[in-house]
């Protein structure tokens, strides 16, 4: 008998080779067209006006590096923001901040001084940042009023020099346009992206934003989202400009009241107010100081009314320097200096109030400065200054150990100034309630509450 030969497996591959031909054709196409398409698909978001997330692979980093170059000092920020433009984490932070003083604005007579004033800041910036990575960082250098009150061409051959000397010392990103004087009005503008993505709210309605005031040591910008028919009836700004600027952000489309006052910022104030009084001693400078008042280039005479600080008179006189009633309002409705108030509406209700407004409230003892925010009451400006009106300057270091010495004189003026600004000039009721701010906590960090973060966003929402 003999045996069943087995088939060997070619031989079975060679007898069913027209069958596997058949099928096996169809699924080399299938999987060719699955090869060429795309992994995974991303929903692109505008960040900022005109302007939308480059697509990039899972997991990849970029960063940002930016100088707030202030009137009171100079700041470094670096943050790094995931393919989504979520913040993460630089070290044991969600970002690097470094500050030092003075500004670029106290160097105008040496434009290389004033940029190698930020030397040490860049030096800690670059050491954070990932050596591959270093080329790729874009940094910007924003000058605020400080250098937009300086005189003639200071600004722009301090400017200049910051350029050249990023050029040569500096292994980041940097372009001549990149280091720049900020309009006053992006100033704001930045300032509210910034507050409100870190807060989550960008995409939301705008009645579910906060509005922001941020008073610098130069200007004062107030910001908040209005709706589209408030945005229509906008009138004209008799410089030429607008009031309202288009935001697109995380898919939903803002209009933005913004406003900078140039000159009441509260270093700026403090020059207002003295030229604003009668000339024989200021009656919101503590008793018993006799000096002068450097600001912008120029000096002021300072020097206490010679019955001392007086709360009211000292109210007068910031009233007075605010120049609520000149020139005459034209729109419907008015804060100070004849601007238009944005309409009020539900972007305003919840304020949020930045830089020296926290700084001296803290200072003046009625906030924690441990905690990153507070709510308070404009009265509460009110409460403060005239305890600090009652003080002479010989009792002032005692009654407020936190305030450097330069400031304790005019620690009166401030508070007041602040309390009067709020009240009359914004026309905020005395006892609404606002949060002031220095800290917004993203997570479980706490991030400045600062615009060079609505800077960055528009940096690295436009990087290729």
């Amino acid at each position: 008998m003999r045996r069943n030969r087995q088939e060997t497996m070619s031989e079975k591959m060679y007898r069913f080779r027209g069958l596997i031909l058949v099928v096996s054709v169809p699924l080399l196409l299938i999987t060719f067209v699955l090869f060429l398409m795309p992994h995974s698909f991303q929903n692109e978001e505008d960040v900022i006006v005109n302007r939308k997330v480059n697509p990039v692979t899972a997991g990849s980093k970029s960063y940002a590096v930016i100088f707030d170059a202030g009137s009171s000092g100079s700041r470094v920020h670096v943050y790094c923001f995931d393919s989504n433009l979520n913040l993460v984490p630089i070290g044991d932070d969600l970002e690097l901040f470094i500050q030092k003083k003075p500004g670029l604005s106290a160097y105008a007579s040496d434009p290389y001084l004033a940029a190698e004033s930020l030397q040490s800041l860049l030096q800690k910036a670059e050491n954070v940042i990932p050596k591959e990575l270093l080329r790729k960082t874009p940094v910007r250098v924003g000058a605020t009023a400080g250098l937009r009150q300086l005189k003639g061409d200071a600004s722009e051959r301090i400017l200049e020099s910051v350029r050249d000397y990023l050029r040569e010392n500096s292994t980041l990103k940097s372009s001549p346009d990149a280091v720049t004087v900020l309009d006053g009005t992006q100033e704001g503008a930045f300032q509210w992206v910034t507050i409100n993505y870190l807060l989550g709210n960008l995409g939301k309605k705008y009645t579910k934003t906060v509005g922001v005031v941020d008073l610098g040591g130069g200007s004062v910008q107030m910001a908040y989202a209005i709706s589209a028919e408030d945005a229509e009836r906008a009138p004209k700004p008799s410089d030429g400009g607008a009031y309202v600027k288009e935001l697109f952000l995380k898919g939903t489309k803002y209009y933005l009241y913004v406003h900078s006052y140039l000159r009441y910022g509260l270093l700026a104030a403090r020059a207002e107010i003295i030229k604003a009084g009668d000339g024989s001693g200021n009656p919101c400078i503590l008793s018993g100081y006799q000096g002068s008042y450097k600001y912008g280039g120029a000096d002021y005479d300072a020097s206490a009314s010679p019955s001392g600080s007086n709360v009211k008179q000292c109210q007068r006189v910031a009233y007075k320097a605010l120049k609520i009633d000149e020139p005459k309002c034209t729109a419907m409705k008015c804060t100070f200096g004849g601007i238009w108030n944005g309409g009020g509406g539900d972007g305003q209700k919840n304020l949020f109030v930045a830089s020296f407004f926290f700084d001296r409230a803290a200072e003046a003892g009625f906030v924690n400065p441990k905690l990153p925010t507070a709510q308070v009451r404009p009265m509460d400006f009110l409460d403060a200054a005239v305890r600090a009106c009652a003080t002479k300057l010989t009792d002032a270091k005692s009654a407020y150990p936190h305030v450097e010495a330069d400031n304790l004189p005019y620690i009166c003026m401030d508070l007041m100034y602040q309390y009067t600004l709020l009240t009359d000039g914004f026309g905020l009721a005395p006892r609404q309630l606002i949060t002031l701010v220095k800290q917004v906590k993203y997570g479980n960090s706490l991030v400045e509450a600062a615009w060079p973060l609505g800077s960055a966003i528009e940096v690295a929402s436009s990087s290729k």
